[in-house]
């Protein structure tokens, strides 16, 4: 399945500062590693995802490698969490992780969902499709990660401002 095939390599949006990446599969280890602006849909990831990073937006549609969030001292992420193994694979010490609810992260959910539509529109992902028609079931597997320092509601604020 091309979700679970790894089809960019390690270190893609090493520094990146904008733009948007879409892809329909897996990438390697330290993806999005010092990202300050970048948005990027993949479908899973190595080790070292988002370290160090300290803006923009990575969104994991399936498993991610050890290590995710070292250093993360900005910007998001959302990971989804299938096989529920999540929580041993985050950096304690740096990020936080929050279920995403449907009642106060409105905000998240519409852009997790637009998010998910570009993807589909740009690359014709089958994952990403029925990611999203089973959006409602699949929505309690996803995590939204941050950086400790940074205030939840702060992330929400800047989403709301945006849309």
């Amino acid at each position: 399945a091309p979700h679970d095939s790894v089809i960019v390599g390690n270190t893609c949006l090493y520094g990146a500062t904008g733009g948007e990446m879409y892809v329909a599969g897996r990438a390697g280890e330290r993806f999005g590693v010092r990202n300050s602006g970048a948005v990027a849909v993949v479908e899973g990831v190595g080790d070292h995802c988002c370290e160090y990073m300290t803006g923009g937006v990575i969104v994991v549609l399936g498993r991610t490698g050890l290590n995710f969030g070292a250093g993360m001292t900005g910007g998001f992420a959302y990971v989804l969490d299938v096989e529920r193994d999540f929580v041993d694979r985050y950096n304690h010490e740096l990020v936080d992780i929050h279920r995403i609810s449907l009642e106060g992260m409105e905000n998240h959910l519409q852009h997790l969902r637009a998010l998910l539509r570009n993807h589909i529109d740009l690359t014709a992902s089958v994952w990403a499709g029925r990611l999203l028609g089973d959006f409602r079931d699949v929505l309690h597997k996803v995590w939204l990660v941050k950086p400790k320092a940074a205030s939840l509601e702060a992330l929400t604020e800047e989403l709301r401002r945006a849309a």
